[in-house]
């Protein structure tokens, strides 16, 4: 399976708790790229503009990512979600 194969998978165990369905299914991830190098770029939208687990779905969406061998870097853009820039620069320094 190839990298990007790999990330699709590791993202699919992230499970919204409100509604037991992942990530992938629900299509809060999308514009899903790896590039050269193992560097994954990814756009996250929260179920809604007000979710109040927007930081917490935001955090385990880039943990998974990163956890996967052969990555190298992660950058996630949050849209749709009225604290999009706090999330965005929140997930910019998790690890």
């Amino acid at each position: 399976m190839d990298l990007l194969g790999r990330v699709k998978e590791s993202l699919s165990q992230v499970v919204h708790p409100e509604t037991g369905m992942d990530v992938i299914r629900m299509k809060l991830v999308r514009d899903l790229k790896v590039h050269k190098g193992g560097k994954v770029e990814l756009r996250f939208r929260p179920y809604s503009m007000y979710c109040p687990l927007g930081f917490r779905q935001g955090i385990k969406i880039k943990k998974a990512v990163k956890s996967v061998p052969g990555v190298n870097g992660v950058h996630v853009k949050v849209d749709g979600h009225i604290h999009a820039e706090r999330l965005e620069k929140l997930l910019g320094v998790v690890n």
